[in-house]
């Protein structure tokens, strides 16, 4: 194959053909890629459905990521969506919009990512359908089905006084490689690149999901945006208060102090408004035998005067926005 071949000089047809062909198989898909729909069996005649897009120049910079980055990026992001319901990851639609002069190169390392992030992140998972297009910019769309197996789903509105409040996975580390990234030191970028691939190549906790359905979670949900604005919105949902212990937060600070003083950046900040790390935020009942993959940092309160408060303080909603950026 020659690295001169492109989107356009081999068409949709052939281009999809070589994509497909480096994908790995639903394990739960009746009908898989080929066919003008994908049928993915359903044995409790329930299934979670969520979509999340990728948009070059907003979401991602193709200076930072490759084709594999983003492969696994956009399953990642999804897939804890579906582990936030209390689901197993099931099935995936990808659509991809790329101009035509990208090589066909970059789009099977794309879908390495996707077979690699499916196989290591949510085995039994796979892609089994999708569309490609030609467009100004690349553009990743994902669509992501998960199956309940007879549980109800863990929803964001379930929190009640008394609950504990705990998380899954890491926080504040896709946040510091983002700095990272955006400060252009490349000597803090080669020191920490532990960080900058947590940003790249996230690594959700999607066995959790289940784990904590199964131990009576009563909210849960995926950390995109930043702790502070999504634990606002469990708040919200369930008309209470969440009360985050600062003391809690010290250790997943720590790792990340020297990385902040290398760019002049707090490590706090990334901590509580930083985004991408795509763990799980979860509720349970004071009594209950939380999953070892949870680490307690808070309690659910009667409704006051702000969603979220560190200590006694009121936290300001400050996150991710996926429209303003």
């Amino acid at each position: 194959m020659s690295n001169a071949e492109t989107i356009n000089s081999l068409g949709e047809n052939e281009s999809l053909k070589r994509t497909i062909a480096r994908l790995n198989v639903s394990e739960h898909a009746l009908v898989g890629p080929g066919d003008d729909s994908a049928v993915i069996s359903a044995p409790d005649g329930r299934f979670v459905v969520t979509t999340d897009t990728l948009v070059e120049g907003h979401d991602f910079k193709l200076d930072w990521s490759s084709g594999y980055d983003l492969g696994w990026k956009a399953v990642a992001s999804n897939i804890a969506d579906v582990a936030a319901m209390g689901a197993v990851p099931t099935s995936l639609v990808v659509a991809v919009t790329a101009p035509g002069h990208t090589q066909i190169s970059w789009l099977e390392a794309f879908a390495d990512g996707l077979r690699d992030a499916c196989t290591k992140l949510a085995p039994g998972c796979g892609v089994v359908g999708g569309d490609l297009a030609a467009s100004e910019k690349v553009m990743i769309s994902v669509a992501a089905h998960g199956s309940l197996e007879g549980r109800e789903p863990v929803l964001r509105s379930g929190a009640q006084v008394g609950d504990l409040v705990a998380v899954a996975g890491t926080l504040g580390r896709a946040a510091a490689g983002l700095a990272l990234l955006q400060s252009g030191n490349t000597d803090a970028i080669s020191a920490y690149d532990d960080w900058v691939n947590v940003q790249l190549r996230p690594k959700p906790p999607i066995a959790a999901g289940v784990e904590a359905a199964v131990a009576g979670a009563t909210s849960m949900l995926d950390l995109s945006d930043g702790l502070a604005k999504d634990a606002a919105r469990i708040a919200k949902a369930s008309a209470v208060t969440i009360q985050i212990d600062p003391l809690m937060l010290q250790g997943f600070e720590a790792v990340l102090e020297e990385a902040a003083r290398a760019i002049d950046a707090s490590e706090s900040d990334w901590v509580i408004g930083g985004g991408e790390d795509h763990s799980l935020l979860a509720t349970f009942p004071s009594d209950a035998q939380i999953p070892r993959a949870f680490k307690v940092i808070g309690v659910v309160l009667p409704a006051g005067a702000a969603p979220v408060m560190l200590g006694a303080n009121a936290l300001p909603e400050k996150g991710w926005d996926s429209v303003k950026g």
